[in-house]
């Protein structure tokens, strides 16, 4: 294991440059194959899951998924505090902005940015909760690739470029899920979900953060500065990605033609069983063959 795990570091060091001391000896960080292996098992779970719980009663979690929501709401509004204060106290430039040029500012980036990489491996509790209220129409491509990608990529961006530029698209998304998951949280009180009438607008709000992204990235190329261009065109090419698939189920689940289609599927507004925020729709669904089932009343 030994060797290989050297292996993997010259290669990634060959391939990237050399990475980010200042993160060295941090909680999963100094090693990639924790957060492969976690990856890995979240896919045999996406997998195995709804073949487990096919001829079992579906879970309700509603209390658990208060407090799981209510904790991401938290996390969420303190990262994004956190990252719009170190950007200003870092004066930092929205064209460009180093790795090395904020000096306290830029550790301050780094230790929220840590735990923006790791929320990512909490969401994955997201599609956990998908499988135990047997929602399995919801766990798509496109959130599955959401979310086994963002905790891979954080890891890279974290051992090679855990500030500077890389600040922009995470304090959008800090903010987005903000939202999201008090809304999520809300959703899960009965008495609330017919006053709850904003999820369409999340939808748009993450639209509208991955074209703002691809702006801010694309000054960082026009107007260059000390941070890598590699990193520069993948996170482009990867907003790109989600625009696409965000877009194709923004307009399958909101378009005219879809509107019976959502009386269906889009009666419940818990993270068990909300199908029109963070792309969680029945189109490009995983598990084709579900049949429906009754609408819980809890």
């Amino acid at each position: 294991m030994e060797n290989f795990d050297a292996s993997l570091s010259t290669y990634f060091k060959a391939l990237l440059g050399p990475r980010d001391t200042r993160v060295k000896g941090w909680f999963l960080l100094d090693n990639y194959i924790p957060t492969f292996i976690c990856s890995v098992i979240y896919l045999l779970i996406v997998w195995l899951g709804p073949k487990y719980m096919k001829n079992r009663q579906p879970f309700s979690c509603r209390g658990i998924l208060v407090l799981y929501n209510l904790g991401l709401t938290l996390l969420s509004l303190y990262m994004f505090c956190e990252l719009v204060k170190g950007v200003w106290e870092g004066r930092y430039n929205f064209f460009c902005q180093g790795t090395r040029s904020a000096g306290e500012a830029d550790m301050k980036i780094i230790r929220v940015l840590w735990w923006y990489y790791f929320s990512k491996l909490i969401e994955f509790m997201d599609t956990f909760f998908f499988i135990l209220r047997k929602n399995n129409h919801q766990i798509t491509v496109l959130h599955v690739y959401h979310h086994a990608s963002m905790l891979n990529i954080w890891w890279f961006v974290m051992n090679w470029v855990p500030c500077g530029h890389s600040y922009f698209g995470a304090t959008l998304n800090s903010f987005i899920h903000v939202l999201m998951y008090s809304y999520y949280g809300l959703s899960s009180v009965p008495s609330v979900r017919p006053y709850l009438w904003w999820k369409k607008y999340i939808t748009q709000g993450q639209l509208l953060q991955f074209v703002l992204t691809i702006i801010q990235t694309s000054c960082g190329v026009l107007w260059p500065c000390t941070f890598p261009l590699g990193w520069l065109y993948f996170q482009i090419g990867y907003m790109i990605s989600l625009i696409t698939l965000f877009t194709n189920f923004y307009v399958q689940t909101y378009n005219k033609k879809g509107a019976s289609r959502r009386k269906e599927h889009l009666k419940d507004h818990q993270n068990g069983s909300v199908a029109a925020v963070n792309g969680h729709t029945n189109s490009f669904s995983l598990e084709n063959n579900v049949k429906p089932r009754k609408q819980r009343k809890d």
